[in-house]
């Protein structure tokens, strides 16, 4: 028979004999009597880390779970760094949640944990998006923030994300700092439960409409949405946090044709209608597709549970609705912006745009053409907002993001929003339209003018511990030995970011890197390929991202073109040996 170790078994008394709920000592002694020592294991045998992005996992009793006692802890521990780093100040933060089974809950006890630790809390007494608690931190001067969300992961799971005071998340040395904190909170007594509601100050339609009027107020061309307001729009919010603000900024933006997927309006932890709620996947936008074809829509737009993600879907030219990937969109917003804004004569030497290091190189090349400075960053939304913070009322953000669907227009915010987003591919689009152009013509124009870009995302997964030691030997592998050619070119640039080093292979000489200290390399060789090859942060995966380019002569040149990328992809993934 399966014995328990004893180490789990150990942890496992200390919850049925320690200051927990009945409930939970009951789901506990139910898997102790029925033997469920696997599931036992999985739920006692650490405890869930609390990462530079907070916690993330699945829902249940145990400290490798989320649920009242995790989250109370790490509540905690943020409580105790703020009141280290703040000393003698009222401190104030504000908490949202979005749709997820128990995230209701989940931000109530972290609101009464704030509170009774004498923070005052703004607490969002409905699901709001993740850009709104950023643009709530910022606009009541806060000095963290806490979105309880787990963003596009399945149904199982929740999260916790913590924020500084500028509305980002926390970057270096200040993550660290709050993971310290949080490693300290060692024992459920140490948790300060009981709630002092004075402490909890409401707050919910007078913030939405703040953030919907500076979003509108961002808008370059609405004379162009005046033309074209009946521009057909098909969007579902997938059962997420969307709904109580996506309509309300593409109505106020001018847009009166919104139809919506009314099958994902509602508000749904089970996410009934998709197996995953994340709109990098086709499956996801199955319905909004065939909406848009009942209704013959110019566009397509799904944000994910947090609503700080979106994917989007346009008609090509055989008037087939595709999806675009985030490289694709962000290219396409950044070139819009660039446009418009040059359009406007807003242009002042001063505005700069930002992507991550794996993001599309086509809007560098944008960037260049227009004469306007771009930066890049590493994996991750924060470094973008910590970037933006650093530059704030010395240069203008325009726009920025990444290749995995997130995107920032404006400083209202410090993280990726697919409120505004969504408010701006579709003023794009009618930009675009009111020009006799659809968003695939103008995406192929764009390819014509700085050259075809072309990106795929291989993802690896490597489960457990013998999984993690795989990953990493591979990375030192493609260190110790990287690849002489990809794709039949010559590898000429190696850029280890975990030494902060890059190498000019051919001259041999060694130059310094700007970013910080991170697991990843990138090969760049003599044709313009990029691949880079990163661990994930949050899952048990290496992923390989491969951009490739090439010259597009026109239009009908597309789908050859298109063919020859994808080879010369192919061929660079067989070079791997991934």
């Amino acid at each position: 028979m399966q014995e328990l170790d004893p180490a789990v078994l150990k942890k496992v008394n200390s919850w049925l004999q320690g200051n927990y709920d009945a409930d939970v000592k009951q789901q506990i002694q139910k898997m102790l009597d029925e033997g469920a020592y696997t599931e036992l294991t999985d739920s006692f045998y650490r405890d869930l880390e609390f990462g530079t992005g907070g916690l993330r996992g699945t829902m249940g009793p145990g400290s490798n779970r989320i649920n009242k006692y995790t989250i109370g802890a790490a509540t905690q521990g943020l409580a105790n760094y703020l009141k280290k780093t703040y000393p003698g100040e009222k401190i104030k933060v504000a908490i949202a949640h979005d749709s997820r089974n128990n995230a209701d809950l989940f931000s109530r006890i972290t609101a009464e944990v704030f509170s009774a630790n004498d923070i005052h809390v703004y607490f969002f007494k409905a699901l709001r998006p993740t850009p709104e608690l950023s643009f709530a931190v910022r606009l009541f001067g806060c000095k963290s923030g806490v979105m309880l969300t787990a963003s596009h992961n399945p149904k199982e799971y929740n999260g916790y994300k913590a924020y500084g005071e500028d509305g980002g998340q926390f970057v270096f040395p200040a993550d660290k700092a709050v993971m310290d904190e949080v490693a300290k909170v060692s024992s459920v007594d140490d948790i300060k439960f009981t709630p002092v509601e004075s402490n909890i100050e409401e707050i919910g339609e007078e913030v939405d409409q703040l953030y919907l009027d500076k979003i509108t107020a961002l808008s370059v061309s609405p004379e162009a949405i005046k033309r074209q307001k009946d521009l057909k729009i098909v969007y579902s919010p997938i059962h997420g946090t969307g709904i109580t603000l996506v309509p309300q900024a593409l109505k106020q933006f001018g847009f009166e044709n919104v139809f919506l997927v009314e099958e994902q309006i509602t508000p749904d932890g089970n996410f009934p209608t998709v197996i995953y709620p994340n709109p990098e996947e086709k499956e996801a936008l199955t319905l909004a597709l065939k909406k848009a074809q009942e209704v013959d829509a110019d566009l397509v737009l799904a944000t994910d549970p947090d609503a700080d993600r979106v994917g989007i879907a346009v008609k090509n030219t055989n008037n087939e609705f595709i999806l675009l990937n985030g490289n694709q969109t962000g290219a396409m917003l950044i070139n819009y912006l660039l446009t418009a804004w040059q359009e406007k004569g807003k242009l002042t030497g001063k505005e700069y745009i930002v992507k991550t290091i794996v993001t599309t190189n086509l809007i560098e090349a944008i960037a260049k053409a227009k004469n306007v400075k771009y930066y890049n960053t590493l994996t991750g939304f924060k470094y973008i907002g910590e970037l933006m913070t650093k530059f704030e009322g010395k240069q203008t953000f325009i726009g920025g993001g990444e290749e995995s669907y997130g995107y920032l227009i404006g400083e209202l915010v410090r993280d990726k929003d697919a409120v505004v987003s969504s408010a701006f591919i579709a003023e794009m689009t009618a930009y675009y339209k009111d020009k006799g152009s659809s968003l695939f013509e103008a995406l192929i124009d764009t390819y014509i003018e700085y050259g075809f870009y072309k990106e795929k995302l291989i993802s690896i997964t490597k489960k457990g511990k013998t999984g993690a030691e795989e990953i990493k030997e591979m990375m030192e592998k493609f260190r110790t030995n990287p690849p002489k050619t990809l794709g039949g070119s010559a590898v000429i640039t190696l850029k280890d970011y975990e030494k902060g080093i890059e190498t000019d292979l051919a001259a041999g000489t060694i130059s310094k890197l700007e970013l910080p200290v991170s697991d990843v390399l990138q090969f760049i060789t003599a044709d313009g390929s990029i691949i880079s090859a990163r661990p994930s942060g949050t899952e048990p995966k290496i992923k390989f991202y491969c951009s490739v380019n090439g010259k597009l002569a026109s239009a009908a040149a597309y789908a050859e073109t298109d063919k020859q990328l994808d080879a010369k992809i192919d061929g660079i993934i067989k070079d791997l040996g991934v």
